[in-house]
């Protein structure tokens, strides 16, 4: 309602006006949303934490195209693209009348400058191989975009989807690790670091009569005991990702919760440094391989709320090849091959992040390597400790992470200077061969060859794959079951 000045306003007209006008605000829609993993910057493309594209990415930052649930590339900041017929030149019309959180215009030179900036030969992108492919990208006008690959890529519309894709300007990049700015459907408004971060709405959002949402907070703890308590005192309203499968019975038998275990791409891997002695020794890899008991593992860590890999792939995938069996638990046998290889009874380093998937496996871990006659020293990092140390300087013998990535096996070809330590030229060409196959059926049997050859190789002891537990309250509707990728849009997500 407008109300303008006149002087033929009386003073009993402007107390009825008020009388009228008043009653009971519309209460604010807010969501709350449990989280294990605090980052330590607020840029996907500039950090590896997956807790960023789990708050930010497809929320504060866009990219030229976005995932449906079922892993289906649809349009975002690229309204529509046609491709070529020899699938190397994209061509993307760009949505119009966009404008980033500051204010700034969006169009091609946006996402020339993010494009240009994740190829660039200093780029600190975490996810560089996205890129690698593109020969050119070109901006013919203010609403085109194309881009020219040197080979085709079978992930590139999906890859353009991610938060290392996210398109981010010039004019506020350099900030974007504190105060992120993006064109999405929630702004950034504020973060209290070791407690919360705060999104609001975006009014100015092209689509934002579909956003239910005002605001939305992100509270983080990691510990499993005090995250159920919050939710079981009404501090939050969902924790997707919640590490404690042991406490679901509690939360099932509560009918102010849905409890869901979906599917994530999520592999947990006990890594080991390939590039150190003795783990460059393939035999040695075998050998724990075979200390390792991945049901006692899931059993012991994760309540049996996990299923068992044998390589580096998702069960529920087209391609998967079930190699569990591979190196059968054998406590005996492992003791030998680490006496045949020269190390039996040397120390092993575990060090492991913050979270309880990683801290409760090493525990298992260490007991059963003892058992092979292998001393395992656990050390319990900080997170922002683990991704200098252990992801940046490849300073540790092992760890164990979950690889929250869809379609990362390529993580294998990233060469010696990624923490793997990994250099192998077969498995390098294999997976060039695995990203440039456009055909689906011819793809998914190079995917089999890979798993098969990265289990073979003992690359990593490969554990189990993360599942997705969810605990939301039944008012809450949106929240996607499984995750074909890191992100979880907050757009269509209502509080009734």
């Amino acid at each position: 309602m407008t109300i303008r000045s006149s002087r033929n306003v009386t003073v009993a007209g402007l107390a009825l006006a008020a009388l009228l006008g008043a009653g009971p605000a519309l209460a604010e829609a807010k969501l709350v949303i449990g989280l294990q993993q605090e980052p330590t910057s607020l840029d996907p493309t500039a950090d590896a934490t997956a807790s960023i594209d789990g708050m930010l990415t497809q929320n504060v930052y866009e990219s030229l195209t976005t995932v449906a649930p079922n892993g289906d590339v649809l349009p975002q900041l690229a309204e529509s693209w046609t491709v070529s017929d020899d699938g190397l030149t994209y061509t993307f019309k760009l949505a119009q009348g966009v404008k980033y959180h500051d204010g700034t215009d969006f169009d091609s030179a946006d996402v020339l400058f993010a494009f240009n900036r994740a190829m660039a030969e200093g780029s600190v992108n975490p996810s560089k191989g996205y890129f690698k492919p593109i020969a050119s990208v070109e901006a013919p006008d203010a609403q085109t975009v194309v881009i020219t690959l040197k080979n085709k890529d079978a992930f590139f519309l999906f890859n353009m989807a991610q938060g290392d894709a996210s398109i981010v300007a010039e004019e506020s990049v350099d900030g974007n690790a504190t105060i992120p700015v993006g064109t999405g459907p929630f702004k950034y408004d504020s973060w209290t670091r070791g407690d919360r971060l705060t999104l609001v709405k975006n009014p100015d959002w092209r689509h934002a009569g579909e956003v239910k949402l005002d605001r939305v907070e992100f509270r983080f703890i990691a510990d499993p005991a005090a995250a159920a308590a919050a939710i079981l005192s009404d501090e939050i309203d969902a924790y997707p990702g919640f590490g404690a499968p042991e406490m679901l019975p509690q939360f099932e038998a509560d009918p102010r919760f849905s409890v869901n275990v979906g599917s994530t791409e999520g592999e947990v891997i006990l890594a080991m440094n390939n590039a150190k002695p003795p783990f460059d020794n393939v035999e040695v890899r075998r050998a724990i391989s075979t200390a390792i008991d991945r049901e006692e593992i899931i059993e012991g860590a994760m309540y049996g709320v996990a299923v068992p890999i044998g390589s580096f792939y998702p069960p529920h995938g087209p391609a998967y090849v079930d190699l569990t069996g591979t190196y059968p638990h054998d406590a005996e046998k492992a003791k030998k091959m680490f006496e045949e290889a020269g190390v039996a009874g040397t120390t092993m380093t575990l060090r492991v992040p913050p979270f309880a998937y990683a801290t409760r496996s090493a525990e298992i871990i260490q007991a059963e390597l003892k058992e092979a006659g292998i001393d395992a020293k656990v050390e319990n990092v900080e997170w922002g400790f683990w991704l200098d140390e252990v992801y940046k300087k490849q300073n540790y013998d092992m760890t164990i992470i979950a690889h929250t990535s869809p379609n990362d096996m390529g993580n294998f070809a990233r060469g010696p200077k990624y923490f793997y330590g990994y250099d192998d030229a077969k498995m390098t060409a294999l997976w060039d061969s695995i990203s440039t196959e456009t055909d689906t059926a011819k793809r998914n049997e190079l995917l089999k060859e890979g798993q098969k050859y990265l289990a073979d190789n003992a690359v990593h002891g490969f554990l189990f794959q993360m599942p997705q537990i969810s605990i939301i309250k039944t008012n809450v509707k949106g929240f996607w079951q499984s995750s074909p990728v890191l992100f979880q849009p907050l757009a269509g997500i209502t509080v009734d």
